[in-house]
């Protein structure tokens, strides 16, 4: 047998460890210090931690690729779309997370990039607005209409364009999807979502199989300063190592409450891309939806997701989204309650 884990639970639980030495600790200890010793290596905080190390290791080794953490998923966001050249081209799904759009919408309004939305479920229209673009951004599912694209297609259309192509990994994790052997050159996460998994840590993450472009993204953390603190990167460590049971069990809660809910009192439609632990419930209207945001006692009306407790809400209250989401569509983060009580809850609250 191999010494070196191959199976993903595994590779979540043992990497990104200190040697196993006698008397070692079991963990990477934090380390809060902003200054090293002359002499070796990071030498200055703002360019390493070897509590960075260890998440990035072990993120890293999931995904395939070499692992750059930062402050916020936004600020991993930020470095990846820093670089695209001045005037390229960005093709983005049109329901990509908001603030992903906000990003280029205002670099648009600049002059920064050119922005091209397209239905990534439409595989030919994707393809027809790739030539002479610079980037490729890839939600799937996608948040929140959680769309599934086919990125195998996608990325092989963009390489063949010359396009690099990202792929944004935050709702199906490593675990269900490994979007480098897939063909991306480059995967982005919210961490403070599933990876960390307790809704108590914001951080971010990009992972690349290329050394150069993982040695640029480098090269921007250190110099724009948006780096994770040594304890939020301790706690989503933490959290990676149970991520393998707790995407089990909320997975399967969402799978079980799609089914429950398909003909509920009031629900138009389930959506379930069964690639993650969220859901997507479209009532009627927005008024539909309100109500039941304020009837449910035990999911919890949070914009945020991926924790162990389970949350909802109506996306279209923020005027920022995207006007083709519908109005009373619920986006559900389901936890790791038992499914009864989750389910019994929500028909509660949609019932007349």
């Amino acid at each position: 047998m191999s010494d070196t884990p191959r199976r993903p639970e595994t590779i979540a639980v043992t990497a990104g460890r200190p040697p196993h030495e006698p008397g070692a600790p079991l963990n990477q200890p934090v380390a809060f210090t902003s200054t090293f010793v002359q002499g070796g290596d990071p030498v200055y905080a703002r360019y390493g931690n070897p509590t960075w190390s260890a998440f990035e290791e072990a993120l890293g080794a999931l995904e395939g690729g070499d692992c750059i953490a930062f402050s916020s998923g936004m600020a991993a966001v930020s470095a990846v779309m820093a670089q695209v050249p001045h005037g390229g081209a960005v093709v983005v799904a049109r329901h990509t997370y908001q603030h992903a759009l906000l990003l280029l919408d205002e670099g648009a309004a600049s002059g920064r990039f050119e922005v091209r939305r397209v239905d990534i479920t439409d595989g030919d229209a994707v393809e027809a607005a790739l030539p002479g673009a610079a980037l490729l951004w890839l939600e799937s599912p996608t948040n929140p209409a959680l769309e599934v694209a086919d990125i195998p297609r996608l990325t092989a259309a963009a390489r063949a364009a010359g396009v690099q192509s990202v792929v944004d990994n935050t709702f199906a994790t490593p675990l269900l999807q490994r979007p480098l052997e897939l063909g991306a050159d480059i995967v982005v996460h919210s961490a403070t979502k599933l990876i960390a998994g307790h809704s108590d840590v914001v951080l971010g993450a990009v992972v690349t199989g290329a050394p150069e472009a993982a040695e640029r993204i480098r090269h921007h953390r250190g110099l724009h300063g948006a780096i994770p603190g040594p304890m939020e990167v301790f706690l989503a460590l933490r959290g990676l190592r149970t991520l393998s049971v707790r995407l089990e069990r909320a997975a399967s809660n969402a799978r079980e409450l799609a089914r429950r809910l398909a003909d509920a009192p009031g629900v138009v439609e389930v959506r379930d891309p069964g690639l993650s632990t969220v859901l997507a419930l479209v009532l009627a209207d927005a008024a539909a939806a309100d109500r039941v945001v304020e009837r449910v006692r035990l999911w919890i009306p949070a914009t945020s997701l991926g924790g162990v407790e389970s949350t909802l809400e109506r996306r279209r209250r923020w005027p920022t989204e995207a006007p083709t989401i519908p109005e009373g569509l619920l986006r559900l983060s389901v936890g790791i309650e038992h499914v009864d009580d989750l389910a019994e809850d929500l028909l509660q609250a949609l019932g007349e």
